[in-house]
């Protein structure tokens, strides 16, 4: 997250709040207080060693002025050099200073060349997903069943977003352009006579024809009325009644006992015929144009059948209706099926040492994909941001995380330089005053 001022975008608060800023504040008063005691401290032992050299004091308040010289020189430059840091020291513009507020697009360039060249690079990160094991250590977290759950849970709240958050016009209308109109456009002929026909290569039909013998012989067993009417009503009207009736008689019989022929008799000259008419509606179907023309005005009527349209429309919300209720039980067979396949997974994951290693190249291919043509656009973030910050308060900012640690230096060149200046001028007085 960033905040805005007036003066452009700036990094966002430490974790913590105000309440962390505040804390940091203090710390680094207190420690900048500590410094300049330092340098206090070593100005007050100087000027008064020099008062007491002076005044004729013995030798050693030589010793001690030469160290309080020192560590305030050190004092002094060590100041220098961490305000420099963040701004001119005395307000004074000397080159070279305030080299945050004046670098800071430098400085976020450098970083993001340095994060680029030493984390993005496809050696590092394939070593680095080589090490972490990324199949393993998913593979048992996914076993543990809370954590695929968990995973679960998370699934079926993105199915949710994404469902509601698509548009039923839009669905429909992919729906339509992807699947209606592919049917639409390509030809039912070919692909239907190549299907049966491996369906009567098979023998698959056999039960079909046998159903329908049986329902025939069935039929005409249970119709003998009918049977009877039927012939009767085509009789020639001078014809006396027990003719007909006769011949009504003898029709149904041969029919019947036709119909038991062709229910009973694989092989009957009839069942033959059908195996003969099937095959040759499979071959007409792939390469006779008047017979693919009219599967083709079949598919047609079909596809703009007012029930068939209805069922179109309706198919989407149906599976949103079904997504939606499926996702939102726990205990829904969709939920449970995702959440024993996760475990599975993870098990397998650990287990399949084969199956793990295809997972971890796969990983390593995509996050070397990734880091060889997006590495530039991924540090651009980087200096992009860094440049968007206002100068003087990344300054600031910067200053509130390391400015307690760099108070150190402070400290530490006081003190060095006391012992530098102590022996140096110890030295000197062995060799000059032996």
């Amino acid at each position: 997250m960033e905040q805005l001022t007036s003066a452009g975008a700036v990094p966002a608060d430490p974790p913590g709040g105000l309440a962390g800023e505040e804390s940091k504040r203090r710390g680094l008063r207190r420690m900048k207080l500590v410094a300049l005691s330092f340098l206090i401290g070593a100005a007050v032992v100087f000027l008064l060693m020099s008062w007491a050299q002076a005044a004729g004091w013995p030798g050693w308040v030589g010793y001690v002025r030469a160290a309080a010289e020192a560590g305030m020189v050190g004092a002094l430059a060590d100041w220098f050099a961490v305000t420099a840091l963040f701004r001119h020291p005395l307000g004074i513009k000397i080159p070279h200073t305030a080299i945050i507020p004046n670098k800071k697009n430098v400085l976020g360039s450098s970083l993001g060349d340095f994060v680029g060249a030493n984390f993005l690079s496809e050696p590092v990160v394939r070593d680095k997903l080589r090490r972490v094991e990324t199949s393993k250590r998913l593979g048992a977290w996914l076993a543990r069943p809370e954590n695929a759950e968990r995973v679960t849970a998370e699934l079926a709240s993105v199915v949710r977003g994404a469902v509601t958050v698509l548009r039923d016009e839009d669905v429909q209308a992919v729906l339509e352009q992807a699947v209606v109109r592919r049917v639409v456009d390509r030809p039912w002929g070919p692909p239907t006579g190549k299907l049966l026909e491996q369906v009567f290569t098979d023998g698959a039909h056999y039960k079909l024809v046998d159903l329908i013998c049986d329902r025939a012989y069935e039929w005409v067993r249970d119709n003998h009325d009918t049977v009877l009417r039927v012939v009767s009503d085509r009789a020639p009207s001078w014809s006396p009644r027990f003719v007909d009736d006769l011949l009504a008689d003898k029709v149904y019989g041969e029919v019947l006992a036709f119909a038991w022929a062709v229910k009973t008799d694989v092989n009957h000259p009839m069942r033959l015929a059908v195996d003969r008419f099937l095959g040759e509606f499979a071959q007409d179907l792939q390469k006779d144009p008047e017979t693919m023309a009219r599967a083709d005005q079949v598919k047609q009527q079909l596809v703009e059948h007012p029930e068939v349209q209805r069922l179109i429309g309706s198919a989407w919300t149906t599976a949103k209706d079904m997504l939606l209720t499926a996702a939102e039980d726990p205990s829904s067979e969709l939920r449970r099926r995702v959440r024993a396949g996760l475990c599975t997974l993870g098990e397998r994951l650990v287990a399949d040492a084969s199956l793990a290693a295809k997972v971890d190249g796969w990983v390593e291919g995509a996050a070397a994909h990734v880091v060889t043509n997006y590495s530039t656009e991924i540090t651009t973030i980087i200096t992009d941001t860094v440049e968007r910050w206002d100068a003087a308060e990344t300054s600031r900012k910067v200053e509130l995380q390391v400015g307690r640690d760099l108070q150190f230096i402070r400290i530490n060149g006081t003190v060095v330089g006391a012992l530098a200046g102590l022996a140096i001028y110890a030295v000197a007085q062995l060799l000059f005053h032996g």
